[in-house]
């Protein structure tokens, strides 16, 4: 690539953005693109919604604006999208309100504003997200804002589009002495959205209460220039640079707002009921913005058991971020963290960080009062994996049972502290899933608010995330010791569904080979249920939903095969472990294995290498570890 030319490129795209003319001109552009004149709330929602929205088999809706960066969070993301978002950009009251996201550390509260700040930066460069502004306005000031009262009525009504806040001091002024009152020569230009140039986003964050400056949010006199000017209610000696200034049009970000002290808060009273807000000597400046402000669980409840600060909480919507509670997704943070620092280089075995996300999750859930549900039945179901005895409906009921589940728990930066520590100090090009749980464990020594009774409970978590990788690392074994794994697979379940379909249909079976008649090989077929615990009593009903399950596939057009049904699918598989567990077990655990046994191994290497995504030397620990688990 020639660095130079795309900077070069990059450049010229930028400039073409650019445009410049008279209020006249932009009245035209508004009369052919009325979302030109589009709120601040509006902008950020149809924002979200230009990247794509998708809607999921049980009704929900996933925003991929936020996929790349935000897992887990699907239930919460669409929430906030529809009951905020949404009913703000509607002009709704929602959006005189400030959108706080109230969860745990760790739990995607920044990431999720920095995302809305990024987007806008880059929507605001796209025809669709394209904004205009009074050129040379320090506050990016809306055109129409031009409009006298008397006639915003005619001009709404013609244009379709509604025209909201007061010309600022300052362009009041401009208007007057520069442009002798004519609306239609003021300059207008389009502007882009930037954090570092502060236009259009803006971030506050509080410091030191004795040391902090009002003017931090709504800027402050020049004294500089109150001798030119000769009084400090002369917009031209004001310095329109504060938070809340610079953020107008756009998005302000309110960093631990609830660590402010009262006075900066009430600001945002005015700013949010009635779109002002009061700075230096002058009337009210109209600012339209949308503030998110986040906090944790504890700083929220202190602020709400404050009378004092009732007027502020009404103008509040909260909105929960809890921690993510699907396996699949937390292992997606993780490896988009380490992708993220120095050691993207070194090989994580396959299922290591699974293991503890498996973990993380654990930590997270509540035990419920439904019979049956324990914790690793309940993360089962909330991952979207199948659960004997349980339907839909249970899924959505231990999601009401309790309404701050994910609240607490082990953070993603603990895991991957530790994860960084157990490279480091291993100082391998890989690590492994009994690695990342040992490090886990021994990190609870260093972790200040672990308490006693949570250490021993975490420590039956370890335990529980150790099984499930010993299921996970027996399975992978399997799958790498069967040759031709798929075709066995397949083979053994053709076998098992036509024996399924003559019991079902009290029909007799032919023979392949010899072309004879035979009943249904019951033996068979319980040899291949009794491996997922299915009883004497209950085979009829699982052959009949293993029939039904193929006759709904047939309708719509689609094969049935061994990975469509969960359950089925386990149990083929350990049926066929359990017919080659004594040949692994043999391979695995002879020390000095002979010329055959080291074939085997090296072809079993060789394919948990290229099919499963092995280095060579998790490979082999993988295989060790194997063999001892099954020697036990």
């Amino acid at each position: 690539m020639d660095i130079l030319k795309r900077i070069s490129e990059h450049r010229a795209r930028e400039e073409n953005l650019m445009w410049r003319g008279t209020f006249a001109e932009y009245l035209e552009l508004v009369r052919k693109n009325p979302q030109i004149a589009q709120t601040a709330h509006s902008r950020v929602y149809n924002m979200i919604k230009s990247a794509g929205v998708e809607e999921n088999e049980d009704g929900s809706r996933s925003y991929q604006f936020f996929s790349r960066e935000i897992f887990g969070l699907d239930r919460s993301v669409e929430r906030l999208v529809e009951e905020y978002f949404h009913s703000a950009a509607r002009r709704l009251d929602v959006r005189k309100r400030i959108l706080l996201l109230m969860g745990p550390v760790s739990g995607g509260k920044s990431t999720l504003v920095t995302m809305l700040k990024r987007g806008l930066e880059e929507y605001s460069r796209t025809e669709a997200g394209a904004i205009y502004a009074l050129e040379g306005c320090p506050m990016q000031e809306e055109p129409l804002h031009l409009i006298p009262h008397e006639l915003r009525a005619e001009v709404e009504e013609e244009l379709g589009i509604k025209i909201e806040g007061e010309l600022t001091p300052y362009n009041r002024m401009r208007l007057e002495s520069e442009y002798g009152g004519c609306i239609e020569d003021f300059p207008v230009c389009r502007i882009l959205f930037s954090e570092a140039n502060r236009v259009g986003i803006g971030t506050f964050s509080p410091s030191d209460p004795k040391s902090q400056d009002i003017a931090d949010l709504t800027g402050s006199i020049d004294f500089s220039t109150i001798t030119k000017y000769g009084s400090e209610s002369d917009p031209r000696a004001y310095r329109f640079d504060g938070e809340l200034n610079k953020a107008n049009r756009g998005l302000m970000e309110f960093q631990e707002m609830l660590k402010c002290d009262e006075k900066f808060l009430w600001h945002l009273l005015s700013l949010t009921q009635e779109g002002n807000f009061k700075a230096g000597r002058f009337a009210l400046i109209s600012a339209d913005e949308l503030i998110v402000a986040h906090t944790n669980e504890s700083e929220y409840k202190a602020f709400i058991a404050n009378k004092k600060n009732e007027a502020l909480q009404s103008r509040i919507i909260v909105m929960p971020m809890p921690y993510n509670l699907r396996v699949s997704d937390e292992e997606k943070i993780y490896s988009k963290l380490i992708k993220q620092s120095d050691l993207g280089h070194v090989h994580i075995a396959p299922h290591a960080l699974r293991s503890a996300a498996i973990f993380s999750i654990l930590t997270r859930l509540k035990d419920s009062k439904k019979q049956g549900a324990d914790l690793l039945k309940k993360m089962r179901l909330y991952d979207g994996e199948s659960v004997e005895g349980f339907k839909g409906a249970d899924l959505e009921e231990l999601r009401n049972e309790h309404a701050d589940e994910g609240m607490a728990g082990i953070d993603p930066r603990y895991v991957i502290n530790r994860i960084s520590s157990a490279l480091i100090r291993r100082d391998t090009e890989c690590i492994n899933a009994l690695d990342i749980l040992r490090a886990l464990k021994e990190g609870f020594d260093q972790h200040p608010s672990i308490t006693k009774e949570q250490r021993e409970r975490y420590m039956n978590f370890i335990s529980s995330a150790r099984k499930e990788y010993d299921e996970l690392a027996k399975k992978e074994v399997q799958k790498a010791f069967v040759y031709s794994y798929e075709e066995s697979a397949k083979t053994l379940m053709d076998n098992y569904l036509d024996n399924v379909e003559a019991y079902c249909n009290m029909n007799k079976i032919r023979d392949p080979v010899t072309g004879e008649e035979m009943d249904p090989d019951e033996r068979l077929m319980r040899s291949i249920e009794e491996q997922i615990g299915i009883s004497e009593n209950a085979k009829r009903a699982f052959r009949e939903e293993i029939l039904i399950r193929i006759s709904a596939y047939a309708r719509k057009g689609k094969r049935f095969d061994y990975s469509t049904h969960d359950r089925l699918r386990e149990a083929i598989e350990k049926k066929l472990f359990a017919d080659l567990k004594d040949v692994v077990k043999i391979t695995t655990s002879n020390k000095t294995p002979d010329e055959h046994q080291l074939k085997k191994i090296n072809e079993v290497t060789k394919r948990l290498i290229e099919e499963h995504h092995y280095c060579p030397m998790c490979a082999n620990e993988l295989l060790r570890y194997v063999g001892s688990l099954l020697n036990r």
